[in-house]
Parts: structure tokens; C-alpha cells; sequence
């Protein structure tokens, strides 16, 4: 069965809540969602949380990375960019990058934002870029999902986003419709180049 893997990290859940209609979209075509997080970081920059989470999704490793056969990656914006603690993990990906272990596999991006120009479209083309050095096959979103044409707060042809006014975790239809949309185009994308 097709595995894609849903590597996300959020502080308040609308990155997590993001994933799991991501995760619904990659399920309706008979694939298999891995949903994983990361761990917070220190202010030493190093990773301190126990090998298993308290509660929630369980902490991603790097063979989860290199087993699935898709990754959608997701962060909330950090000043136009991925947070810190997500691009730790990628940035630990050396391994894989020298085997070329992600190469040709399909990739996609989402992110959340708490204001509407909060950097969503740069957050999405920072996290783009690790997938491209890893030679991944980045997959967006077209105007043919005409939710794009109509939404107000999230969505974009570099990935599915969420507007998070007053950190309200209430994914707006469009922004749901445009996540499973995603998760489904990933999906699908991994079962032809296999």
C-alpha cells in the first residue's frame, strides 16, 4: 500500500489540524496516511522532548522520511519561514539527501498563519526548498480546484494554508476542501511514479 507521510509541526493545532484533513484526502484513495510531528526545541537549539510524546501524534523519525513513498510537510509560519523546530528535523536528513533516498518521490507543503499577510506563500516556498535539494516531485494545488478562486483566508497553488484569526483552530470550508485536495493529489502522484 501506498504510504505518504504527513510531517508537521504546531504549537496551537492549526498546522496539526491541517494534517488530519490532509491525512483524509490521502486516505480516499486507498493510500495510507502517517501522520508525525516533531519535537519542541530548546533555546540551546537542541532537541530535549522525551522519544515519545505525552499525548498526540508521535514524534517523526528519519526512517519514516525514507520509507514513505510521499511526503507532505507542514509548519506554521515563522516570519515568512518554516519554525525552527521543523527544519531541525529536515536538517538532519544529510543521510538521505547523500543515498538520494527521496528522489522522484512526490512532495507538498501547508502552513497556518495567525494574520492574512502573515508570510503563507514565502512559509510554503522555504519548506519547498530541502524538497528540491532532495530531488522530490513538488505537487501544489491548480486553479482547477476552484475553491482557490473563492477563498478568503487560506489556500494557495503552493499548498494548502489556514488563516488562524485569534488562534482559532476552525478550518474554513475552502481551506478543508483545498487540504483534502492536496492530500489526495499527493496520494494519487505516489501511486503512478510507483
Amino acid at each position: 500500500m501506498t504510504e505518504i507521510l504527513i510531517l508537521y509541526y504546531s504549537r496551537h493545532g492549526s498546522t496539526q489540524a491541517l494534517a488530519y484533513q490532509i491525512a483524509n484526502g490521502v486516505e480516499s484513495v486507498g493510500a495510507q496516511a502517517k501522520i508525525r510531528t516533531v519535537a519542541e526545541l530548546s533555546p540551546n537549539h537542541e532537541q530535549t522532548a522525551p522519544t515519545i510524546p505525552d499525548k498526540g501524534d508521535l514524534y517523526a523519525t528519519q526512517q519514516d522520511l525514507t520509507h514513505a513513498d510521499g511526503l507532505i510537510l507542514g509548519s506554521p509560519t515563522r516570519f515568512g519561514n518554516m519554525a525552527a523546530e521543523l527544519k531541525y528535523f529536515i536538517d538532519q536528513s544529510s543521510q538521505s539527501w547523500l543515498k538520494g533516498e527521496l528522489s522522484g518521490k512526490p512532495a507538498a507543503c501547508f502552513t497556518s498563519s495567525s494574520s492574512l499577510h502573515g508570510g503563507q506563500e514565502s512559509t510554503l516556498l522555504s519548506m519547498m526548498l530541502p524538497l528540491l535539494h532532495h530531488g522530490m516531485v513538488l505537487v501544489g494545488l491548480p486553479y482547477s480546484e476552484s475553491n482557490l478562486h473563492t477563498t478568503q483566508t487560506g489556500g494557495t497553488p503552493y499548498g494548502a494554508s489556514h488563516l488562524a484569526k485569534d488562534r482559532n483552530n476552525q478550518l474554513a470550508t475552502e481551506e478543508a476542501e483545498l487540504a483534502f485536495a492536496l492530500g489526495k493529489r499527493v496520494a494519487l502522484m505516489a501511486q503512478k511514479l510507483a
